[in-house]
This record gives C-alpha cells, structure tokens and sequence, in this order.
C-alpha cells in the first residue's frame, strides 16, 4: 500500500455500539500506534499491555489467529502471537469490514470493537492519527471504586 494512504477504523467499547470514535490512521503505521490512537480517543492512559485479536467471541478471543500482542515486542515473555510494532495497521485490517478485537489492560479487560470503515488518502500537512467522528461519552477507565 501507497505511503500516501489512510486506513479509517471505528472502534467500539463492546457492548456499546452507539458509542464509537472514528480514527484516520496512516497505513503504515504499526497496532502499537493505533493502540496509542484509541487508548488516546477514549481519554485512557496508555499504561497497560495490550492486544489485537481475531477471535469473535470470549471464548475464542485469544486463541483465535492471528494476534498481535504487546507481549511479542518484550524479550522477556514467551508467546505466540505477532508483534504489534513491526505490525502495520494495513497488515492486520486489509480490507473494509475487517474486524479485531482490541483488548486493553488485561486485568480490567476493556474490550473495543475495531472495524475497518475504509480506506482513504494523506491530505498534505495533516497530522495522523487523527479523530474523525465521536459519539457518545467515554467510559472511565479507573471507576470510582464506591459508584462500581
């Protein structure tokens, strides 16, 4: 793919369809940066690991191929899934409708819709990623634990 083109994603938190937050990210760029774009749409802290995954469902989320995980850039962990830094977001999402998981913090388990929407074009001096459509308030990432 050209170093000129865009992949468009909504993301989703899940069981939330109706809040969304579409993002323009170069096609180039790696998971590790679309992690950064979404964590940063959502108003998160990037300070947990992550993951990208193909499974559909809970039970087959994390077995499912393939999967891209933070865990596959560290030295130290054993895995099998790929590298989200050397990744591209064209690799993992290579046509509209494609669709993964995002999983987020894997002790509070956020779990996000990410849906390929289109494809699009780098506008000259334009910064990516960037937000193009938000619906719907951010859910908060660390709940005041007396309103849980």
């Amino acid at each position: 793919m050209a170093q000129t083109s865009t992949h468009i994603v909504r993301v989703s938190p899940m069981g939330a369809a109706k809040v969304y937050r579409d993002i323009e990210i170069a096609s180039n760029a790696s998971l590790h940066d679309l992690a950064e774009a979404i964590v940063a749409a959502f108003e998160f802290n990037l300070d947990h690991a992550f993951g990208f995954y193909s499974g559909k469902t809970r039970a087959t989320l994390l077995r499912a191929e393939p999967k891209y995980e933070l865990f596959a850039d560290m030295d130290e962990t054993e895995t099998d899934a790929l590298s989200v830094k050397r990744t591209t977001v064209a690799t993992a999402f290579p046509k509209p409708r494609h669709r993964m998981t995002f999983l987020f913090d894997y002790g509070d388990e956020w779990l996000f819709q990410v849906t390929l929407t289109g494809t699009g074009q780098k506008a000259p001096k334009t910064r990516y990623p960037k937000v193009l459509a938000t619906q719907g308030a951010s859910p908060e990432q660390y709940p005041d634990a007396e309103e849980a």
